[in-house]
């Protein structure tokens, strides 16, 4: 006989659960120096990267005390764009440069958020806790494992807030998921597996073209190796190639990997396998559009399985689900069901999403001295699972890892892709 999941009233399991609902954080409050610290104080923030972060600017301009006194971006466009959002939402018209490194040399900042390409995300958090000031990195946290542990080496040694934008953290509905799963209400925890769906168009040939003169194309790069300029990188499809991008894995899986790890309470895997390809357009596209990763951890495992060029839309795929001994959870749009062994749904609940909630977590412990949602220690293991994923689809073969720190085991051609070539002056330093 199951257990009937629907026998502990929810909100009653929520107050007796005695679990942190600021999203399970392990780590100890971080204390803060040189920030605004009092409610009433007004934060001044930096968004760097205007395409994901003019979603930052709009949350941000709907905060009570904060200040978006920066904006940082390459493009001309970009920066004149997200301005007019300023001018019709913000009184105090904020400054604007290219340079990210002019932008963290002023001294009244309290933050950076970051939203540039993926090779930016840990050099400019690096930089910016260097200039002491705290940071929101968009996911993944870096670019490749050694950046990973830079990242928090450099928030360690400057005493600074590092959140991760992986918002499901902070969701309602999530963490009341969570919850219910430590609740053991689907019994002993054994698999996580998570889908990615989606139809996105061929990326073409890139020609060789003038760099356009909205474009500064050097700072674009900035700590990455130098290459020509071509028509059809910037600004999304350098997700698609390995120097720059990370690949769907990166794009979009760590979002439901972070979900299943969260839930399974896992850190580092011991196994990593990933197989796939670029099987639908023949291209300039470097990763695969169809791929099954999967992470064995001991006694449970997770699987994360793309397409990005096929929606699948009939098959109505969740998330992230969660298998028991006693039943299952999917986990999808901030909410999440419950079923028991024979698929009757016999629980569930939902909460709101988006980026606000997040964002308003990592200032309050930027305020308070507390631990944020995705404390950048958490953020990094995440991170770690893409990129061990993208390593093993890379090598073409299955990963050893050590299960205690989450580096490779004797593995020299893996290693390889731990640390990337940085341009002369870039590589980050803390």
């Amino acid at each position: 006989m199951q257990p009937d999941f629907s026998s502990v009233p929810r909100r009653k399991f929520l107050r007796q659960s005695g679990l942190a609902a600021a999203g399970l954080a392990i780590y100890g409050g971080l204390r803060t120096k040189g920030a605004a610290t009092s409610p009433n104080e007004t934060m001044r923030v930096a968004v760097m990267g205007l395409n994901r972060g003019l979603d930052h600017v709009n949350a941000l301009i709907g905060i009570k005390n904060v200040e978006v006194a920066m904006l940082c971006d390459i493009d001309d466009l970009r920066l004149a764009r997200a301005l007019k959002v300023m001018d019709e939402r913000q009184a105090r018209k904020p400054q604007s440069n290219k340079d990210i490194r002019k932008v963290l040399d002023d001294s009244s900042l309290d933050a950076l958020f970051i939203a540039a390409p993926n090779h930016w995300h840990a050099p400019a958090a690096i930089m910016a806790c260097n200039a002491g000031k705290h940071v929101y990195v968009e996911k993944p946290c870096s670019h490749n494992p050694w950046e990973n542990e830079m990242i928090v080496a450099a928030a360690r040694k400057h005493k600074r807030v590092v959140q991760m934008g992986n918002q499901r953290r902070s969701w309602p509905g999530e963490i009341e998921a969570m919850q219910m799963l430590r609740s053991g209400m689907i019994g002993k925890l054994k698999f996580a597996r998570c889908w990615y769906n989606n139809s996105r168009p061929s990326i073409g040939r890139g020609k060789h073209v003038p760099v356009p003169s909205n474009l500064d194309y050097s700072l674009w790069q900035g700590p990455a190796p130098e290459r020509p300029y071509v028509d059809n990188l910037i600004h999304y499809n350098w997700h698609w190639r390995w120097h720059w991008g990370n690949a769907e894995l990166g794009n979009n899986g760590i979002h439901a990997l972070d979900v299943a790890r969260w839930g399974l309470g896992v850190d580092y895997p011991k196994t990593v396998t990933c197989n796939g390809g670029r099987y639908e357009f023949d291209d300039d596209q470097e990763t695969p559009d169809t791929t099954i990763a999967t992470y064995d951890f001991g006694s449970v495992g997770i699987m994360w399985d793309g397409s990005s060029c096929h929606p699948r839309t009939h098959e109505k795929l969740p998330f992230v689900t969660f298998y028991g001994d006693q039943g299952s959870m999917e986990t999808d749009g901030g909410g999440y069901k419950i079923f028991d062994l024979k698929g009757f749904q016999t629980g569930g609940g939902k909460g709101d999403g988006g980026d606000r909630v997040h964002i308003e977590n990592f200032l309050d412990s930027v305020r308070n001295g507390k631990t944020p949602n995705s404390e950048i220690a958490e953020g990094a293991k995440s991170t770690l699972l893409i990129h061990l994923g993208n390593i093993a689809y890379r090598t073409g073969r299955m990963l050893n890892v050590d299960a205690s720190s989450g580096r490779l085991v004797d593995d020299k051609e893996g290693q390889a892709f731990w640390k990337r070539d940085y341009r002369k002056g870039w590589e980050p330093k803390v």
